[in-house]
């Protein structure tokens, strides 16, 4: 298939003009719970999931694929290096494998070229590479027998590899490197401490690293209080809707000493409940409940996945866990596109004195519940000086929040659609300490896509825009 360098050229035009003077590497707050640019700035990580990127795409379709994302606001792209089908061994779509004999300290300079054109491109369009360095299966299965039935990593090679991989993106920016990918490090946790090491050798502190663990768990288990990791991810993973996402966050969030955390890996849009064909697949409302529910219980931002996305998928390769659509289709599913409404409201609100608050949830909210509602405010824990609060509904019921955590004698109250990015004001109140409406769908307007929502609750006094304004 071919794909026009021209289409979405005014956008793309756009974002490259728009982010060139905003172009920094990323670093982590003082407070130690969020991302932020060189510059002290905030960075809302919104990522998706391209995890086949380097290896099924070629260079226009590369260009076409970024190009999009970056329309749709995505900050960051996830991706690996030595990818996870037949990665080793299938060359990519330029006709080149990533290894000398299957020897990480013998890099093909010809496959690292396009992981470099996709590098360089992704800066041209304001997006972070949140690169692996490889699947976990390469490093963590069994001995490969095209590698005389050795084991593709050992701790020296994986130091010399990572070694390579840092120097060579050195100066790139947009680059983060995330160790791992999708598998539990127990026995293996020297070969990722020395990939570690070689990146830092070879780039310093140039790059922010984490790890990507299998479904279900998350990186602090193994290495939250080694130096070289940055941020946790959690992988929640496929298996059920409405999982208690909020939970795993919290876990990470409340850790010491305190890092970022992020949901890396949450249910793909249209993949099957338990990858089974039998069970429904997840629509964009499951997606985006798992979006809120993460960022509003301290995530720093959020990794969106599609499951014809991550693998490229296209008629001419065997479908993994029931793929049914191109991946060029998959782009204009509606979740990836409802991802850019969490961003924008994240980004309207003040960002690095943000915190999870399930204080002010002041009716039955049962965990592990379809319709349980999360919560989040700014300001200090335990403290009363919050200017705004958010709660997360899944769904329409009645609603009673705590306000005394914001000072201010009235509020403004809004609606924000998580579909359409629309907000609707319910109007000016005055703060008597619990917020309460049992009608509050007769000020939504007729036939929204619903059924999830968020309240929004302002210190009137301080005049904020709408959210998902500016």
């Amino acid at each position: 298939m071919k794909y026009s360098n021209v289409a979405l050229s005014i956008t793309g035009l756009l974002l490259i003009f728009g982010v060139a003077a905003k172009s920094q590497p990323l670093k982590v707050s003082d407070n130690k719970r969020f991302l932020v640019k060189e510059d002290g700035s905030p960075f809302f990580y919104l990522a998706d999931t391209g995890w086949e990127l380097f290896h099924r795409l070629d260079r226009n379709e590369a260009d076409y694929y970024l190009r999009n994302r970056a329309s749709k606001g995505f900050t960051a792209i996830q991706a690996v290096i030595l990818s996870e089908i037949n990665g080793l061994t299938v060359p990519n779509a330029e006709g080149n494998l990533p290894l000398v004999d299957f020897d990480p300290s013998q890099p093909n300079e010809k496959y690292f070229e396009l992981v470099d054109h996709v590098v360089q491109k992704a800066e041209e369009f304001g997006l972070y590479m949140a690169l692996l360095p490889t699947w976990g299966a390469h490093a963590e299965d069994q001995p490969h027998p095209l590698f005389d039935n050795k084991m593709i990593f050992t701790e020296s090679n994986a130091r010399t590899y990572g070694e390579f991989l840092g120097k060579r993106y050195k100066d790139q920016w947009n680059v983060l490197w995330i160790l791992g990918g999708d598998r539990v490090p127990t026995g293996k946790e020297n070969i990722w401490n020395a990939m570690a090491e070689g990146l830092k050798k070879g780039a310093g502190n140039a790059h922010l690293i984490s790890y990507h663990p299998s479904g279900q768990q998350t990186s602090s288990e193994w290495f939250h209080k080694t130096n070289w990791l940055d941020f946790n991810i959690l992988q929640s993973e496929h298996q059920r809707f409405s999982d208690n996402v909020y939970t795993r966050v919290a876990n990470d969030y409340n850790l010491s000493p305190p890092k970022p955390v992020l949901n890396g890996e949450p249910a793909y849009e249209d993949i099957n409940e338990w990858f089974n064909p039998a069970n429904p697949r997840y629509n964009d409302y499951e997606i985006r409940k798992y979006a809120y529910w993460s960022v509003f219980a301290g995530a720093f931002g959020h990794t969106y996945g599609n499951n014809n996305i991550w693998q490229m998928y296209t008629a001419d390769v065997s479908p993994i866990i029931y793929a049914n659509m191109p991946w060029n289709e998959a782009l204009e599913q509606p979740g990836a596109s409802q991802m850019k409404h969490l961003r924008n409201l994240m980004e309207s609100r003040p960002f690095l004195t943000r915190i999870p608050d399930q204080s002010l949830i002041n009716q039955e909210n049962y965990e592990y519940a379809s319709d349980h509602m999360q919560a989040t405010r700014n300001g200090q824990p335990g403290k009363k000086d919050a200017t705004y609060i958010m709660a997360y509904l899944p769904m329409s019921r009645d609603v009673s929040i705590k306000t005394d955590a914001i000072a201010g004698g009235n509020l403004f109250v809004w609606w924000y659609s998580p579909v359409t990015g629309e907000a609707i004001p319910y109007g000016k109140v005055k703060n008597t300490g619990v917020f309460k409406i049992s009608t509050w769908n007769v000020f939504i307007k007729e036939n929204q896509p619903g059924p999830d929502w968020v309240i929004v609750i302002d210190d009137a006094d301080k005049k904020y825009p709408a959210p998902g304004k500016k």
